[in-house]
């Protein structure tokens, strides 16, 4: 019963420090099979991110520290989209008033829910980091990382080889959170592993509802490539580091 009742609080602080992410899918869902008047549904889909990180802004749940962070995000998710759509990965096929080249802004809030749940869930769990890597070797890592999603369009993907250093620069770094007054901890890296393939499934129910498409769901909805989950990996430990990064710093300062 023990056991038990820690894996219902571990769920319960999961299932808060989603609240972004799953107001998204709900709002995918809802304005797909409800017609809305006024505006186009993506359009829509920006007014209900924007009305909901105000109310989680208000409200307490996220900090002007964590907004900071998410925005920085949203605009890295941005300009990943911009790139993608226009090298024909994936496409946002419904109209649009707010769209740049083809992309809708709301679309920068899905990353920006990446890094608003680990925000949360970093600050309910009280999360800790044990033998993270020197920052001179972390962030050079990062950068790389994100410039491959560009890069590898015009010369060979290296994520595998981005992968295994992964690996090798986390390999004894360790996690630790608490839940009920007990800490327990992980690998580091398994915590990318389980971030990136819940953020697959994600995708998944995404692409489902219309969120966007990838060529092979042109046709008729199907599967995202098991493969992507590799990418969410690696551009989870660049959200990673920018949240680390904001904590050490308040940590450092307060």
């Amino acid at each position: 019963m023990g056991a038990l009742t820690q894996l219902v609080r571990f769920g319960w602080d999961q299932a808060l420090s989603c609240l972004f992410p799953v107001v998204i899918f709900v709002s995918l869902a809802l304005t797909q099979v409800i017609p809305l008047p006024f505006l186009p549904r993506y359009d829509w889909l920006l007014v209900i991110c924007l009305l909901m990180q105000w109310l989680m802004l208000r409200s307490g749940l996220e900090t002007r520290d964590e907004l900071k962070v998410i925005t920085v995000f949203h605009i890295i998710g941005l300009a990943l989209e911009l790139f993608k759509v226009h090298m024909g990965s994936w496409s946002y096929p419904e109209e649009g008033h707010f769209k740049i080249f083809g992309v809708p802004l709301y679309s920068g809030f899905m990353y920006a829910s990446v890094a608003s749940y680990l925000c949360q869930a970093w600050r309910r769990l009280k999360v800790d980091l044990i033998q993270w890597p020197p920052y001179l070797v972390v962030v050079p890592l990062a950068a790389a990382i994100y410039l491959n999603f560009f890069l590898h369009h015009f010369w060979i993907d290296i994520r595998w080889i981005l992968s295994g250093l992964v690996l090798i620069v986390f390999w004894r770094a360790w996690v630790t959170y608490e839940v009920g007054g007990i800490r327990y901890k992980m690998p580091l890296v398994l915590s990318f592993v389980l971030i990136g393939f819940f953020i697959w499934v994600a995708e998944n129910i995404a692409t489902f509802f219309g969120a966007w498409e990838y060529p092979n769901q042109t046709e008729a909805w199907s599967l995202v490539h098991l493969g992507k989950v590799s990418s969410w990996l690696l551009l989870v430990i660049v959200s990673f580091l920018i949240v680390a990064t904001l904590k050490k710093f308040k940590g450092r300062t307060t």
